[in-house]
């Protein structure tokens, strides 16, 4: 004689089944909003995982919008991982930048545009405080309505437009125009070269008047602990370590953060990541992902 069916079990699985496939669904503008956030793949990807946990175990019979629901928490959970995050980083060892990942697959990653992803935005995004930052990803790279954005942070409309603002202001007011993605790719190859034979001439002519080159290491491998400034300094900096650095060395240049990143290989293992920002001046910006802890996103 067949046994009974539990029916409570059979209906708590399918509830289960389909909390994990909406979850699934919603899960790449989770990680976008969380990474935005955060600046680390690594922290974001441990951030949706707990959003899942908690999606699991509330009651979702009360919730009458899933993605509403979903959005709200990983913000929340984000804007506390992000105050936490600014503690630490102020003992940092050297420049901190932000952790790279693969765009190649999903240029946007999970947002309808592309915004608040480059390395140079998302280190001016560091200067904002939490609220501002999701405000300011919420809008710009999800076009969430500021009625939402209210709700999800828990202030008022107005409240929420002048973050946003705000934001806006600290973000474009310390940015140059950038090039179109053809002319960076093309002047971060060229620097590639240039660096790699340790030309002078060719590297200063890439340069605008103000470059700054950054490495992060994270006291973990060695990299210049302070930011190198001007055209003569960083032209003879790169020239004197390019033979014993590029030695066995292999380049591809691949799309990172939804633009072009030099990524460096030896022994078949990437090991460093480099990309440039240029505006009508040359490159203002060099910037280089040397801390091995972050360098998975891209691996």
């Amino acid at each position: 004689m067949p046994e009974p069916v539990d029916e409570t079990a059979v209906s708590e699985a399918d509830d289960l089944e389909e909390a994990a496939r909406v979850f699934a669904e919603l899960r790449p503008r989770l990680f976008g909003i969380a990474y935005r956030m955060l600046s680390s793949a690594t922290e974001a990807e441990d951030l949706v995982q707990d959003v899942w946990v908690r999606w699991q175990t509330c009651d979702r019979s009360v919730v009458l919008n899933p993605a509403a629901y979903l959005a709200t928490t990983t913000t929340r959970l984000a804007i506390n991982a992000a105050q936490s995050a600014r503690v630490r980083r102020e003992t940092y060892v050297g420049p901190w930048l932000p952790e790279p990942v693969d765009t190649s697959a999903d240029p946007l990653l999970g947002a309808e545009r592309g915004e608040a992803l480059e390395f140079a935005v998302l280190i001016l995004l560091e200067r904002l405080s939490p609220n501002e930052r999701a405000a300011y990803v919420l809008r710009e790279a999800f076009d969430y309505p500021y009625s939402q954005i209210a709700e999800i942070l828990q202030l008022s409309e107005p409240a929420v437009r002048q973050l946003v603002s705000r934001g806006r202001k600290r973000v474009n007011g310390d940015r140059r125009t950038p090039v179109d993605e053809v002319e960076q790719r093309r002047l971060l190859s060229a620097f590639v070269s240039a660096a790699r034979t340790g030309d002078l001439v060719a590297l200063e002519n890439l340069f605008a008047a103000d470059v700054s080159s950054y490495s992060d290491g994270g006291g973990i491998v060695r990299a210049s602990k302070i930011p190198v400034h001007g055209v003569e300094r960083v032209a003879k900096y790169y020239r004197a370590f390019a033979e014993r650095f590029w030695a066995g060395v292999d380049v591809e240049i691949a799309t990172v953060n939804g633009e072009a990143m030099a990524l460096l290989r030896m022994d078949g293992a990437v090991f460093a990541a480099v990309t440039v920002v240029a505006s009508a001046q040359g490159i203002d910006r060099i910037f280089w992902q040397m801390n091995p802890n972050k360098l998975a996103g891209v691996s």
